[in-house]
């Protein structure tokens, strides 16, 4: 089995075990397949991750450390100044907790008894002290980022809006405004030589975290059914689940043959005529 993917994890993790939390990927799953969700969360059977982007993980290693620099000594950082932004990274105590994996800042919501987490990658805070999340994001486009305007954006605001509703619950004054830190590869460069050049841009958005109470509730809902949801008609992986089980379920006499032919001549070899029929 790949190293990446591990489907059936321990009880624990899943909904109704100790160590089981409403992750803000997990809700962004409910969003896009609610049988995707169930399966995950309620059986304990995970989608197959996609490949790392390893490139994109450098990426925002580095942001880090360079905003990091301008925490320490209170100042604005070059593309605050270039946009005009009056704020400097915000510095907290549990900052490099907010921004690790599997942890993230977290609240308990009483109404569903989750508890939901988030990791964030930066929070600035500007002169009237709302702290004002900031999202990076790497890519290779050829035209210039400045506005998220495309469909799949939808995921990227939510995510935004989650992290802005994860710090309101924890006491804090946040701008309706946060920041994307787009740092887009250019493939102009007549040659590779061992580098690439990024137009970085600053892409502001307005969050709207009115939907989030409705979806948790939502999640409750689904969590607490033992009805097994609909699949999202544009589900990918779930079309994928439907077509193979088909294909399987039609070879289905021809495994209960070989089965029969198992059981009358045990030394035969029919684990291999089996096999070749999947």
């Amino acid at each position: 089995m790949s190293q990446y993917y591990k489907p059936n994890r321990k009880p624990d993790w899943n909904y109704g075990g100790p160590k089981w939390r409403l992750s803000r990927s997990k809700i962004a799953l409910f969003l896009e397949c609610a049988r995707c969700f169930y399966i995950d969360n309620k059986l304990g059977v995970a989608r197959p991750p996609g490949f790392p982007f390893n490139l994109n993980s450098a990426v925002d290693a580095l942001l880090k450390k360079e905003f990091d620099v301008h925490r320490a000594g209170a100042t604005a950082h070059p593309l605050m100044k270039q946009y005009g932004i009056n704020a400097v990274p915000f510095v907290h105590k549990d900052i490099n907790t907010w921004r690790e994996n599997f942890k993230g800042i977290e609240c308990q919501h009483a109404p569903t008894g989750f508890t939901i987490s988030g990791a964030l990658d930066d929070v600035w805070v500007n002169k009237k002290g709302e702290l004002i999340v900031v999202d990076y994001k790497a890519t290779s486009k050829d035209e210039k980022i400045e506005a998220l305007d495309k469909d799949w954006h939808l995921g990227y605001k939510r995510q935004m809006e989650i992290y802005q509703w994860l710090l309101r619950q924890n006491g804090h004054t946040v701008s309706d405004t946060g920041y994307f830190v787009y740092a887009n590869a250019s493939k102009d460069k007549e040659a590779f030589d061992a580098t690439l050049e990024f137009e970085v841009t600053l892409v502001p958005y307005t969050g709207n975290a009115d939907w989030i109470e409705k979806t948790l509730l939502d999640i409750k809902k689904c969590l607490q059914s033992d009805a097994v949801p609909n699949k999202a008609p544009d589900c990918d992986y779930c079309n994928y689940r439907e077509v193979v089980g088909k294909a399987l379920l039609a070879t289905q006499p021809k495994v209960e043959k070989a089965v029969l032919a198992r059981k009358k001549h045990p030394k035969n070899n029919v684990e291999k005529t089996t096999g070749q029929l999947f």
